[in-house]
């Protein structure tokens, strides 16, 4: 019993690792998508940010916009890969060097 409780929990994490090495890789986010859900979250037109910089990291892709104006943010897109089948939750954004709030009630 012991080892069949064993290879479950070693079958289990590799599935749930695997799954996001799948979601990475399988990343069709756009910075013109990016643009699009984050200028609609901060209240900008998208033709007014920049992606500074991105990086994916399981579901999850991490950004910086920069608007016209100067101010920059951080972002955090759900979504946009095979395991979501290219589907996105709405961006959650803060000023850069402000935590990103994000989840039920933020």
């Amino acid at each position: 019993m012991r080892a069949y409780l064993t290879l479950t929990l070693i079958g289990a994490t590799t599935l749930l690792a695997s799954c996001g090495t799948i979601a990475e890789r399988t990343n069709t986010l756009s910075d013109d998508s990016i643009v699009n859900q984050t200028g609609g979250v901060l209240g900008y037109s998208p033709s007014d940010l920049t992606v500074v910089s991105r990086r994916t990291s399981g579901v999850n892709t991490y950004v910086e916009v920069r608007a016209d104006d100067g101010k920059s943010f951080s972002c955090v897109v759900n979504g946009g890969n095979l395991l979501s089948l290219g589907m996105t939750n709405p961006p959650s954004c803060a000023p850069k060097g402000q935590p990103v709030q994000s989840g039920p009630g933020r």
